[in-house]
């Protein structure tokens, strides 16, 4: 055994003795010849980005002037397209005061909208007419209504090169001309570009073909070491601002030995304090972490909408609180499991087992509604959202669901239903509470004539007559009759209208329709002394409606015709009610037309719209009812002009056969 109090023998020397310090030598030797490379290169890069930030100042002062002209411009312009613009001699002191304020303008023209030159300052327009840059300029300005530039020309002229500006001019939505306005780049760069910042560096302007129309060099050419580009941000021009330094490459050794030690005690001190930063980002990312886990965890717990992963196998791989509490199971009895679950309502079983397979095949339905079962038999109605689950590595690994809990929509789409009814009815009896007049005085002349049958009937008796008098008889009861059934279809009229019924859609006979509703819209014409006429194409097909809900409709139609033409003559009251189909849509249509005042812009923006009405005493609910009432058949209240004056109402329905079929 080893005796742990025997004095240990010598360790022989070995090359790590004396390797140690000659690698930190040699890391010296390549830090002290590495240090001034690096302070030249940092010193390069420090005098790249500096002529990069001067560049950039120069661009924004070069653009700078050239929005404050487009300001001068757009204002004169805005003066110019104004309904009573200045003469051409007024404008002369305005031009003259825009090029003493912006020395760089060579020319400003005002061309109307044939092209014809009203006012001139500065330099004449070419002979030749404009370049086609700035005719392309110009076209593009007018399309789009705001200034464009055309591409700079003029290369290699002594003078500089010249770029236009095409500004258009609309009054009232129609164009009415241009102003253009040509701009000496050369000016532009004398002008706005300080004396210390072209001693230093030699600048160019260059076109889109890398020509230079514009250059300043004050201190020389550039030596090529430090040079930027940078574009102007000018609509439809392509100019390039270049800058080309006249300062060459650092030296490689200023001050070796002062540099290296500072370089190397900085270092040391560098070292420390990018470990102590280092370790306190990795301890701050590790709490950033915790936190955003226990956020991720409080805000999972909290949603109202449930969540649950499922893998490709189907199997349950996670649900959130919300999830559990529209199931009403617990997520020990849900996590793990696969098909069929707990929560599955027997009657939608077969449902469940048919999306489930389609999901395993990869055919995911994106939403739906279903029902969910509570253990205690609550039916609880849902909405899923279904979407492939993808993992950090970018695999498909299973599905993830969000499920809302869509019983309180449910209520009220049903509470809305109801309501809808109600107005209906409302509706209808509000429509024969303003009718109950004239249905009086329409029911007191059959049973008058009733009464003055009868009475001669038994007038005929009390003498007993035969021969004639019997025949006098029998006309006087089929007279009795016949006023009798008048009024009884007049009455059986009334209640079916009235009367509060589930919607129930049938195949029915648009022409049977009209003439059910016939009686009363006859009693309100002949109040108003309107003339109703009839117009049904022969062999109209049946339309799958609720028979109630079209005579409705027809009747509120055509009772606001009948009032719409109170104001005019008695000769022009006409009312007419057509019906007709097309046979390529399959639909039937129906309309109910006027000659009456007609419907103004303004109120027809707002005609459907709920408690919108042009009368003193009307709820506004009528057309927004039997707008309601054809949407529910699938079909379109429109209306338009009478070109004869008034309004055409007029709605489409799906024939019968047709909408069965589809």
């Amino acid at each position: 055994m080893k005796n742990p109090f025997s004095i240990p023998r010598p360790v022989p020397d070995g090359p790590w003795r004396w390797l140690v310090p000659v690698l930190l030598v040699l890391l010296f030797l390549l830090v002290l010849l590495w240090l001034p490379w690096q302070a030249r290169q940092m010193e390069a890069n420090e005098r790249q980005e500096q002529l990069i930030a001067d560049t950039l100042w120069v661009e924004q002062t070069l653009r700078f002037e050239l929005a404050r002209s487009e300001e001068a411009l757009a204002t004169l312009g805005a003066d110019l397209a104004a309904d009573i613009p200045p003469s051409p001699e007024a404008l002369q002191p305005r031009l003259a005061q825009m090029f003493k304020n912006g020395p760089e303008l060579r020319r400003i023209a005002w061309l109307d909208a044939d092209g014809k030159l009203l006012a001139l300052r500065g330099s004449e327009l070419p002979e030749h007419g404009l370049i086609q840059s700035s005719r392309d300029a110009q076209l593009m300005s007018r399309s789009t209504r705001n200034g464009r530039y055309s591409d700079a020309y003029g290369a290699g002229d002594a003078h500089g090169g010249l770029v236009d500006y095409h500004l258009p001019l609309y009054r009232h939505g129609s164009f009415v001309g241009s102003l253009i306005a040509t701009y000496n780049l050369q000016t532009l760069l004398d002008e706005n570009v300080p004396w210390w910042f072209a001693q230093d560096n030699a600048l160019s302007l260059l076109d889109r073909d890398e020509r230079t129309v514009a250059r300043r060099a004050a201190g020389g050419p550039g030596h090529g070491v430090y040079t930027h580009k940078r574009a102007l941000d000018l609509p439809g021009a392509q100019i390039t601002l270049a800058t080309d330094s006249v300062k060459g490459a650092p030296k490689l050794l200023p001050n070796l030995l002062v540099g290296s030690v500072i370089v190397l005690a900085l270092g040391l001190v560098l070292s420390l304090v990018a470990l102590w930063r280092h370790i306190a980002r990795t301890v701050t990312a590790e709490n950033a972490l915790r936190q955003q886990m226990a956020f991720r965890t409080a805000m999972e717990n909290s949603l109202l909408t449930g969540l649950r992963a499922r893998d490709l196998e189907g199997r349950v791989t996670y649900v959130n609180p919300a999830f559990c509490r529209i199931v009403g199971l617990p997520a020990s009895e849900l996590l793990g499991k696969k098909p069929p679950m707990a929560y599955w309502a027997p009657e939608a079983t077969g449902e469940y087992e048919q999306r489930f397979r389609k999901i395993l095949a990869g055919q995911v339905t994106p939403q739906f509604e279903t029902v969910f079962q509570r253990p205690d038999g609550t039916r609880v109605p849902v909405l899923i959202f279904e979407a492939p689950l993808v993992g950090a590595d970018g695999r498909h690994t299973g599905w993830m669901s969000s499920v809302l809990d869509i019983t309180d929509r449910k209520r009220a789409e049903e509470l809305a239903r109801q309501q809808q009814e109600k107005l209906e009815t409302s509706a209808r009896l509000a429509t024969m509470g303003e009718i109950s007049s004239m249905l009086a005085h329409e029911l007191n002349q059959p049973l008058a004539a009733i009464s003055s049958y009868t009475a001669g009937a038994l007038n005929v008796l009390e003498r007993g007559a035969a021969g004639d008098g019997a025949g006098m008889l029998k006309r006087a009861l089929e007279q009795a009759n016949t006023q009798a059934r008048r009024a009884g279809q007049i009455i059986r009229s009334v209640h079916e209208f009235v009367k509060k019924r589930e919607p129930r859609r049938e195949s029915v006979m648009v022409a049977q329709v009209i003439d059910g509703i016939r009686a009363l819209v006859d009693l309100q014409a002949r109040q108003s002394y309107v003339t109703l006429q009839v117009e049904i194409a022969p062999g109209l097909p049946p339309v799958l409606a609720d028979r109630v809900l079209l005579e409705q409709v027809l009747l509120n139609l055509t009772r606001n015709a009948i009032e719409a033409m109170q104001a005019v003559d008695r000769e022009r009251r006409v009312l007419r009610i057509e019906a007709a189909q097309d046979a390529e849509a399959g639909q039937v249509s129906v309309s109910v037309i006027d000659n009456g005042h007609g419907i103004s812009p303004e109120v027809a923006e707002r005609l459907f719209s709920p408690f919108f009405s042009t009368k003193a005493e009307g709820m506004g609910m009528g057309l927004s009812i039997c707008r309601t009432a054809i949407e529910f058949h699938g079909g379109t209240l429109t209306h338009a002009d009478n070109p004869g004056g008034g309004t055409v109402f007029t709605f489409t329905l799906q024939r019968a056969h047709a909408t069965i079929a589809s």
